[in-house]
């Protein structure tokens, strides 16, 4: 079998918007949600600022029971749960009932790092000879799959309930693998996403690796720069974006609306051999990975229109645009649009790959282009390969073709997706 797979379901929980409105409106308008925090700073930090969602503790209560509230110490658990919940609604699905789980539907939730100011409070009481009252969340809390599990609970999915990581490629790596099971016949939905922790705990190694920007923290906005010639590193961020992917007959057959179809996607890696590395990615197993979704989508290199890349704001943008380039064999005018979400949210980790898909799948929705952000010095060496017109600074008006969203991660792993605006054939 190899049914067609469409989005039917869209969350986000993201620094510069909570909620599909809000995000919507950032995202059109190019507001940052990159923030300067006391606290790295009271902790000797060399980059003190950071990308973080805002969240009500009112808010939580409309996500969560009062039971589950109780030592609640995870906020990518919290991230993920908000965006899950919020794409299963969106989708117009309801829970399962309390007697029967939903055979038809699961979870494809990643995550890098989760529960760490949960594993580090518990830690601290089991020093203390006081293991007894780590309470009976705790392990929900620390474990991987603690996301799913929340999630399959809340919603009651009987189908696959599980998480996977793979670093700045997971929620990339979960749309694929979700858009798999549905083709095979396994599942009629899947929802997929992932999320990540934030605070001192999750980003304090990438400061010690001084691949951050030092020199923003009086001016945070401006500090996540991809593809820029002035580009000092990235910001680090958190959050969490989900989708719900549907079988398009299950999606057709109760009336749904369908934000795009899933054509087809890789996953591939480098194997940290040639130029490959634990931090730097393969570049021939990066066109290897475009290639091979592409194939997987049946589209050709010239159909390409729009690509969401995963540009971090480091000295990597330009070999990435570079991979891109001759991937598709393709430069100058004739580059597709090409835009770098980052620039307005930071790097969200392990949650990057999902909350960029939310973004990039809004694009269908509004007929747009979402502009690049502080990057009108563009790297010369990006200019050599890409016409400036291709990277537009602000948002434009466009009704998106083929899109191709790429992910690339610590271990030299790499993730593609085809999207398309849904035809009927």
């Amino acid at each position: 079998m190899n049914r067609r797979v469409v989005v039917t379901g869209l969350g986000i929980c993201a620094p510069n918007g909570v909620g599909l409105a809000n995000f919507y409106d950032s995202m059109l308008n190019g507001k940052s949600g990159i923030m300067f925090h006391q606290e790295l700073a009271d902790l000797g930090f060399g980059c003190q600022i950071a990308g973080k969602p805002e969240i009500q503790e009112s808010l939580k209560e409309s996500y969560f029971t009062a039971l589950q509230l109780r030592g609640l110490n995870s906020s990518g658990i919290v991230y993920g749960v908000m965006a899950g919940t919020d794409a299963w609604m969106d989708a117009g699905l309801d829970k399962a009932n309390k007697d029967q789980p939903d055979w038809d539907s699961g979870i494809i939730f990643g995550t890098g790092i989760l529960g760490i100011d949960k594993l580090r409070e518990s830690i601290y009481l089991i020093d203390d000879n006081n293991a007894r009252r780590l309470g009976s969340n705790s392990v929900m809390q620390t474990m991987a799959s603690g996301i799913s599990a929340y999630l399959g609970g809340i919603l009651g999915c009987g189908n696959q309930v599980t998480t996977n990581s793979s670093a700045c490629a997971t929620g990339t790596e979960g749309v694929i693998m979700g858009m798999e099971r549905i083709r095979a016949g396994k599942a009629e939905r899947m929802l997929v996403g992932s999320c990540n922790d934030s605070g001192p705990y999750i980003w304090g190694g990438f400061d010690a690796m001084r691949i951050l920007p030092s020199n923003y923290n009086d001016n945070p906005q401006e500090a996540s720069r991809p593809m820029s010639a002035s580009a000092s590193g990235f910001v680090p961020g958190s959050g969490a974006g989900a989708m719900v992917l549907e079988s398009l007959a299950s999606a057709l057959g109760r009336g749904a609306k369908i934000y795009a179809e899933v054509l087809g996607g890789a996953i591939n890696s480098g194997g940290q051999r040639g130029i490959g590395s634990m931090t730097a990615p393969n570049s021939e197993a990066v066109q290897r990975c475009i290639l091979e979704a592409l194939k997987d989508a049946r589209v050709e290199k010239s159909e390409v229109d729009i690509i969401n890349g995963h540009l971090t704001a480091t000295s990597k943008d330009a070999e990435e645009i570079r991979n891109w380039s001759e991937a598709l064999e393709r430069s100058g005018k004739d580059f597709p649009f090409i835009n770098a979400t980052k620039g307005l949210l930071g790097h969200c980790l392990a949650a990057s790959g999902s909350v960029e898909c939310v973004a990039s799948l809004l694009q269908y929705r509004e007929g747009l282009f979402f502009g690049n952000r502080n990057c009108h010095d563009l790297h010369p060496e990006i200019l050599e390969l890409v016409d400036a017109s291709r990277i537009p600074l602000k948002t434009i008006s466009h009704k998106p073709g083929i899109l191709a969203k790429a992910s690339f991660g610590f271990g030299d792993v790499n993730a593609c997706v085809i999207f398309n605006d849904y035809k009927e054939i």
